[in-house]
């Protein structure tokens, strides 16, 4: 999604938590003279998947709804590109995220994906509670790489409201994962989902879009985080966190101490295990490049130690979103 929330001006500080990891075998990250980290150049036995993109490409002879002209990132945005960025700790495979309402963009992203193994997953859009869900449903799960649909906070409210979740259950008998995206109101209605259908996996996108600044956390997103992480079928995906801390005419924030508050929040109430990586590039790009946004997250999950960091960056989105291994993808 494009970024929506305002920017705060960053607290300074060092890069101690990286001193315990610096021996982990996986994983090098050494100080640079100037304290920001910087990832080793070795090659490294460690699966970074990045589990919030979006790909499109304005030439196609229908257009593209988002972004619109005009925006800063209304070009052609496709795997490949992603991969030239300068990486933090290089991303070895993404899950692909529809920002698209038109549904031929769903099998636009699949033969995206067809040929190119980096692309290890695809969450789409489809419209739980239309007339043509069913058969939408069954056309795009038929393929392994359609692992999910992303709707919004808004239409999850109405559906739960209406008690209209049969599509949801249909979604879920076919073993495939719920993003949703919404405002920090989004994790408590999550907790609703969660108490109908416990056998559906759900993930939290962008830690609720809550506004990060340097003001403590606020209670009711804070108390909505962990209600939903009371459900072990709820994951969270930590992304966009650089968006979130966006004001304009201001620096943002590029040191962990910043959105430590906040990522604490998360992680205490999920754990280990319920934590995903995901980036949202290209939108997240206005607020700071993609090395700097995996830096800051980076640098929390590292301090935890190689096997929660490798939870965090691969091992737990494969349980969630049960991304499909590739030949050649590494």
């Amino acid at each position: 999604m494009p970024p929506e929330i305002s920017r705060r001006e960053a607290l300074v500080v060092g890069l101690g938590s990286f001193a315990a990891f610096k021996s982990a075998p996986l994983l090098a990250v050494q100080p640079s003279t100037n304290h920001q980290p910087t990832a080793s150049s070795d090659p490294a036995d460690f699966d970074i998947i990045d589990c919030h993109t979006h790909f499109y490409d304005p030439t196609r002879p229908e257009g593209i709804p988002w972004p619109p002209k005009g925006s800063p990132i209304y070009r052609t945005v496709l795997p490949q590109h992603l991969r030239a960025l300068k990486h933090f700790q290089r991303v070895t495979g993404t899950v692909i995220v529809e920002a698209s309402d038109r549904l031929e963009d769903n099998a636009w992203l699949l033969g995206l994906a067809k040929d190119d193994p980096f692309v290890v997953g695809i969450v789409g859009h489809l419209q739980p509670g239309s007339p043509d869900f069913p058969a939408h449903l069954q056309r795009f799960a038929e393929d392994p790489l359609y692992r999910g649909i992303r709707i919004s906070t808004e239409l999850l409210r109405k559906l739960l409201d209406q008690n209209d979740l049969a599509d949801l259950k249909r979604f879920a008998d076919r073993d495939l994962a719920l993003d949703v995206n919404g405002g920090p109101e989004t994790p408590a209605e999550l907790a609703r989902l969660a108490q109908r259908l416990p056998d559906l996996r759900i993930v939290l996108n962008h830690i609720g879009n809550v506004r990060i600044n340097s003001d403590p956390p606020p209670d009711d997103w804070a108390a909505g985080i962990r209600a939903a992480a009371k459900h072990s079928n709820i994951s969270c995906k930590i992304s966009a966190l650089c968006s979130a801390a966006t004001q304009e005419g201001k620096k943002t924030p590029d040191v962990l101490d910043f959105y430590r508050p906040y990522i604490d929040i998360v992680w205490n109430a999920f754990g280990d295990d319920r934590v995903i990586y995901g980036s949202d590039w290209p939108a997240a790009e206005g607020a700071a490049d993609y090395e700097t946004q995996q830096r800051i997250v980076m640098e929390y999950a590292l301090a935890k130690g190689a096997e929660v960091t490798r939870k965090f960056c691969s091992v737990n989105a494969k349980q969630i979103y049960k991304w499909v291994e590739r030949p050649g993808r590494v």
